[in-house]
């Protein structure tokens, strides 16, 4: 348990960053991280931190795979660890 949240930690804060880097990279017209890329790091467990950071820095607010994708993505996600968690007490107990 100690080691998932490490995980997600750190991989939350890897798609803030992701988000932060991308928009500062729009804004000065340079390489973009790809829209895949994002989808992934949320798909991945850091849908929290793309969805923190993309209203920090107001970034891809207006593209409905992320406005509504990351909140789904964190749904799904979330809903997969219930299950996951009472499968693994219910063996337990």
């Amino acid at each position: 348990m100690k080691y998932l949240i490490i995980y997600l930690i750190l991989i939350n804060l890897i798609a803030f960053l992701a988000m932060y880097i991308d928009k500062r990279k729009a804004q000065k017209g340079k390489w973009r991280i790809k829209e895949y890329t994002l989808l992934m790091l949320a798909v991945f467990g850091g849908s929290i931190g793309a969805i923190i950071g993309m209203y920090t820095f107001r970034h891809k607010t207006q593209k409905a795979r992320f406005y509504i994708g990351f909140p789904l993505i964190l749904i799904l996600e979330i809903l997969l660890f219930i299950l996951l968690y009472n499968d693994v007490i219910s063996k337990i107990l």
